[in-house]
């Protein structure tokens, strides 16, 4: 059964924290990880891209100039293709985008997905989420946040530099926190953070996990978890 180090609110190591095996310990599939990504970015898309073909056009009903005698090539319409204030050939027109994703392949998806950032070393736990109370407050969840240790190495001036990640000083890639229930005061409060996407269990996708560079889990979220992708 893997295990993740467990933080409180402090920062401070509070002990470990046990995953589940059939949810964190499968073997990971990297192919079914690229299919769902690619499934939720088509599924995404709008379709509502649409162009003009020469029929839908304004203007171009009367025929240029006569069909001999003016020494020009022959034109039928101002409004064919070839001519400015045309028609499109070939445009894009509405149209779905969207692809089908068996249940059974997205939460084996899902399992491998938090599996790989288990073992990359990528996953740390917190003890509880009470970072505000009643009223939303952005300070206290960057706080927090300051406080664990997200860190990044940089290259300033050929130096090694080790800085923390806080809120406002992620790399390109986000901190995925899961917490295991929705909190709308919570939510007001992450909001404004930049580079966090704040998931309540187990509603979140195979797209979030890949593009966190750190998940950060909440102990009561992962027996939600364990319910819905342990199955």
């Amino acid at each position: 059964m893997p295990d993740i180090t467990l933080y409180n609110k402090d920062g401070q190591e509070v002990g470990a924290l046990s995953l589940p095996e059939s949810v964190f310990g499968v073997e990971p599939n990297l192919g079914l990880m690229h299919q769902a990504v690619q499934t939720e970015e088509a599924n995404a898309r709008q379709g509502t891209s649409d162009t003009k073909t020469r029929g839908e056009v304004r203007g171009g009903g009367r025929k240029p100039w006569k069909q001999k005698g003016t020494g020009r090539a022959r034109q039928g319409s101002t409004r064919s293709p070839q001519w400015r204030h045309g028609g499109i050939v070939f445009g894009p027109h509405p149209r779905s985008y969207n692809k089908d994703f068996p249940k059974s392949m997205r939460r084996a998806a899902l399992r491998s997905a938090l599996t790989a950032k288990v073992i990359d070393g990528e996953v740390l736990g917190i003890d509880a989420v009470d970072f505000v109370t009643s009223i939303p407050s952005t300070k206290a969840v960057a706080k927090v946040l300051g406080k664990l240790p997200l860190t990044k190495e940089m290259n300033v001036k050929n130096r090694q530099k080790t800085e923390v990640v806080t809120a406002t000083a992620i790399r390109s890639h986000t901190v995925l926190l899961i917490v295991p229930e929705y909190d709308a005061t919570l939510v007001k409060s992450c909001r404004n953070i930049p580079h966090l996407t704040l998931r309540y269990a187990p509603n979140f996708s195979v797209r979030d996990i890949i593009s966190a560079g750190r998940v950060i889990l909440a102990q009561g979220a992962v027996a939600k978890i364990e319910e819905v992708l342990g199955k």
